[in-house]
């Protein structure tokens, strides 16, 4: 069994920079967290991420989530030379939540030459899982 290579050191500083005009800036997602085996970040439950019953948007949850597998992605490869791109998520939406903060957890499955897979478990303050989620993400060259 191959084993997952570990993230690099990062300052939470330089990725929370690049969130700048973005929709993790309008949707108030934070990085967190990162150590060697995960990355984290926070969004607000509130009037930006609520669909119309009151509750987060399943939308929003995935954009969470997506933001995190990508980050991590892309802090595996060399990015003078690739990008990672998502090419397919899902997402499980198992918990409802109203108000507060989701944090998000996400953890390389598989890390490739060509694609990586990642898990992202979204859970409320309480610890509560709200949302379980998995994207596969595409490594290609820049062009």
């Amino acid at each position: 069994m191959a084993t997952i290579p570990k993230l690099p050191a990062v300052s939470i500083q330089d990725l929370n920079s690049g969130v700048a005009n973005t929709a993790l800036e309008s949707l108030g997602i934070q990085f967190t967290a990162i150590t060697e085996d995960y990355l984290e970040a926070s969004m607000p439950v509130d009037r930006r991420t609520h669909q119309p019953h009151g509750i987060l948007h399943g939308g929003a949850s995935v954009l969470l989530a997506e933001s995190l597998g990508s980050t991590g992605a892309s802090l595996m490869v060399d990015r003078k030379k690739y990008i990672c791109v998502g090419i397919e998520i899902n997402a499980n939406h198992i918990s409802a939540i109203r108000s507060g903060t989701v944090i998000g957890r996400a953890m390389p499955v598989h890390v490739g030459r060509s694609t990586q897979v990642w898990e992202i478990k979204i859970r409320g303050e309480d610890g509560r899982l709200i949302c379980i989620s998995r994207l596969t993400l595409a490594v290609t060259e820049v062009r």
